[in-house]
């Protein structure tokens, strides 16, 4: 699955008429709560990434897939799941599927169940080396893919003041 979403992130009128600040104000609609803002368009950028990571981690918290992104629209952006949330993700969709068990992971990685809770746990930092041995043992693997930073739609270019 891809993790990557369409993400809105929309120039905040009112705190620019109220203080004079640029402000952004970030929302995915595929992901119900996924909501941030940022003071800058790269800072709203970075917080998208963020949000979408925490977002992410309710469904690994609930033992469920997240929804599969829709296509992007006029006026979004792509926001990607980081590597390592990514590869969390599906190693536990893998496990899901197989009907593995944590401690199953455990032993097929010969490695300690306490090692394993920390690397299904989504807010716990893991060595991305763990992850693929884990995504190998699922049966499954990581693809990155580079592409350009998203800049700011033209309605809302960077120090424009509308």
């Amino acid at each position: 699955m891809r993790y990557a979403y369409p993400c809105s992130i929309e120039r905040d009128v009112e705190e620019l008429q109220k203080t004079g600040r640029e402000a952004y104000v970030i929302s995915f609609r595929d992901i119900r709560g996924a909501n941030s803002c940022g003071w800058s368009w790269p800072e709203a950028l970075e917080m998208a990434e963020d949000c979408l990571d925490v977002a992410l981690s309710w469904f690994m918290d609930d033992n469920i897939d997240p929804p599969s992104p829709s296509p992007l629209q006029l006026g979004e952006v792509m926001v990607a799941a980081s590597p390592i949330m990514a590869g969390k993700l599906a190693i536990c969709s893998a496990m899901r599927e197989q009907g593995m068990t944590p401690s199953e992971l455990a032993e097929r990685m010969d490695m300690g169940d306490e090692k394993v809770r920390r690397l299904l746990d989504p807010r716990y930092r893991t060595h991305m080396t763990t992850v693929q041995r884990a995504l190998a043992v699922v049966g499954r693997s990581l693809v990155i893919e580079d592409c350009a930073v998203a800049s700011p739609p033209a309605s809302i270019a960077v120090g424009s003041r509308s």
